[in-house]
């Protein structure tokens, strides 16, 4: 009985943190009108992951509580998109990306292989979009447009993610993809707030 509380509260708590888990990361984006330290690529790999996953979670007619807030992630992953492509003078490629994205969308449930596979690499593709960030971060050296707060909540969800999928479908793939997610979130943070201070002690200085 304890068990299930437990899971209800992990459940629900990272359903309501992914409702607005992007919404800082919107609005730094909103209010400097710029796009440095954010990476393009990570965004679009992070994307892919997304629908992989909840296409995965979805065609094994896997519980609804254990991946709902994944559509409310690609919608607010779509608005960052635009953000960035309207701030780089892009946005045109927006129609772009979208065919692409609802015709790969389509593709991954034509054969079960093809969601299988596709979900063996998913994890690779997430991590893909850690790294890209991360490299983003480390080629600027500024992380003033990068929401902390956003990568913190993201840190907690994919923890919260090990136990619920642990005590639920217990599938392998979906907990590697959580543990590795976890870690690099964690990683991501930590030099969004190594650059924040850097910044913050050569502020000083010149003050």
């Amino acid at each position: 009985m304890e068990s299930d509380k437990v899971l209800h509260i992990a459940n629900f708590s990272t359903l309501f943190v992914c409702m607005v888990l992007k919404f800082p990361q919107i609005f730094v984006l909103m209010r400097a009108k710029s796009t440095t330290g954010v990476s393009l690529n990570s965004l679009l790999l992070e994307l892919t992951g997304f629908i992989v996953f909840v296409t995965y979670q979805m065609y094994y007619d896997y519980p609804p509580p254990t991946y709902l807030e994944y559509p409310i992630l690609i919608a607010q992953d779509v608005i960052l998109l635009l953000l960035i492509l309207h701030y780089n003078g892009s946005l045109k490629q927006s129609l772009i990306y979208a065919v692409v994205f609802v015709g790969g969308w389509q593709l991954l449930t034509v054969q079960k292989w093809i969601i299988d596979l596709a979900m063996s690499l998913c994890t690779f593709i997430s991590a893909g979009s850690k790294f890209a960030q991360l490299q983003c971060l480390w080629q600027s050296k500024d992380s003033g447009q990068v929401s902390a707060l956003s990568w913190g909540m993201a840190t907690y969800t994919c923890f919260a993610r090990i136990y619920t999928t642990s005590v639920t479908t217990g599938d392998m793939q979906v907990l590697v993809r959580f543990i590795v997610m976890a870690l690099l979130n964690s990683w991501v943070l930590a030099t969004v707030l190594y650059y924040r201070k850097r910044a913050g002690e050569v502020q000083k200085k010149q003050d």
